[in-house]
């Protein structure tokens, strides 16, 4: 089950396991407010969407944090349901007759958001790279340069939309990564530009308590400072209020389909990727991410629970056949009473290596295999060593493959 750090690695995909524990916190919020939930299997977890780690990994404040990683290779992204008019329009309304911009900026936002896009809320948010909102004022500046009025650049803006349309999937021969970094890594849907659209090379999944939920209603009061009791002024409280708390220990998983994502950073056909290509980027991408993953906390409520806490486990895999959860680890919910055959991390650690070697004997698939993790939850037969190496050696297997 173990690989030295020597041993060459022609991997498909690359998959991250972690567990991470939190103490009295709101990690990730429904619509009534309350935890997020997920029923499975003998009971109810605590989850937090992919969607929130991966934002939280995009655009932590910290310097391994994806969004520095765009920004240093001038590949930034923009999700809003505004970019046309922050971005494209704005910035030429001291230039040019208002009622002329009103007639580019209406053709752009309906080609980009689509007929109804005139009302905001029915926008969906979509995700523009630097690149394509700087081309894409270039093109709304000459358009308004070349035409005298507004039904003249009303008329141009439409030639324009139709002659293009595929615009954004034609920038990207002129930019590989116009879409942005993001777009590259988790993927990009754009309805009016389908050419334009971009798989993802990574998948996150929810993450979930491996034991059943654990909840406790916080019922708190905000103080009134100028509230004088002697004057029979009420007891203090200028408000009373209640929120959902809950503490746990979560399994996340992560995958990285490696052909494609160099394919996406460079250009190349997915089935050459171990070809002569620069792998530094796609490289740097796993390095930080396996970082990101253990070091940075999701978590709403931050003032009131400080919910910082980084995984205890880091189980990083790399093989050719194609991935597995090991969530079906935690199928049957860990028991949280005290146990003598250790504690609620340990016995996680043990079934998740159970699980594991239940897969090796069945399926054979011979992935590589290295771990970080806390003393309680080491996993015998995989080497075990600092973040830093691990992470190192992962970023590796992506540079260094050869075919």
């Amino acid at each position: 089950m173990t690989t030295t750090a020597t041993d060459r690695i022609v991997p498909k995909f690359i998959q991250i396991h972690f567990l991470a524990a939190w103490p009295g916190a709101l990690l990730n919020r429904d619509d009534a407010g309350l935890a997020k939930r997920l029923p499975f299997g003998t009971a109810t977890r605590t989850r937090v969407s992919s969607q929130c780690l991966k934002r939280h990994w995009r655009m932590a404040d910290d310097p391994r944090a994806l969004h520095e990683l765009a920004k240093q290779n001038g590949v930034e992204g923009v999700r809003s349901k505004q970019a046309i008019e922050r971005d494209v329009t704005g910035p030429l309304r001291t230039r040019f007759d208002k009622d002329m911009v009103d007639a580019v900026e209406e053709a752009f936002i309906t080609k980009f958001y689509g007929k109804n896009a005139k009302d905001k809320q029915q926008r969906q948010a979509l995700l523009f790279g630097r690149p394509e909102l700087a081309w894409l004022a270039s093109e709304a500046e000459r358009l308004l340069a070349e035409s005298a009025s507004a039904a003249g650049v009303k008329a141009a803006a439409e030639i324009w939309v139709k002659e293009q349309k595929n615009n954004l999937n034609q920038l990207r021969d002129q930019n590989l990564l116009a879409a942005s970094l993001e777009a590259a890594l988790f993927g990009r849907m754009v309805t009016s530009d389908t050419r334009a659209n971009r798989d993802a090379a990574i998948h996150v999944a929810h993450a979930f308590t491996v034991h059943a939920m654990q909840t406790e209603t916080d019922y708190f009061t905000v103080v009134d400072d100028l509230s004088d009791r002697e004057q029979g002024d009420d007891a203090g409280a200028a408000g009373v209020f209640d929120t959902e708390l809950t503490s746990g220990l979560y399994y996340g998983y992560v995958v990285v389909d490696v052909p494609l994502l160099v394919s996406n950073l460079t250009g190349c056909d997915r089935k050459d990727w171990t070809g002569d290509h620069d792998r530094a980027l796609a490289a740097q991408v796993v390095e930080h991410l396996v970082h990101l993953v253990a070091e940075i906390s999701p978590g709403a409520k931050k003032g009131s629970t400080a919910p910082y806490s980084r995984a205890e486990l880091v189980l990083v895999e790399a093989g050719d056949r194609q991935p597995r959860t090991l969530a079906n680890a935690f199928r049957d919910a860990i028991a949280t009473d005290h146990d003598p055959e250790g504690s609620l991390g340990h016995r996680t650690a043990q079934a998740m290596a159970k699980h594991l070697a239940d897969y090796d004997r069945l399926y054979e698939t011979g992935e590589a295999r290295r771990l970080t993790a806390m003393p309680d939850l080491t996993i015998d037969g995989i080497a075990n060593g600092p973040l830093r190496e691990l992470a190192a050696w992962a970023g590796s297997i992506v540079r260094d493959a050869a075919a």
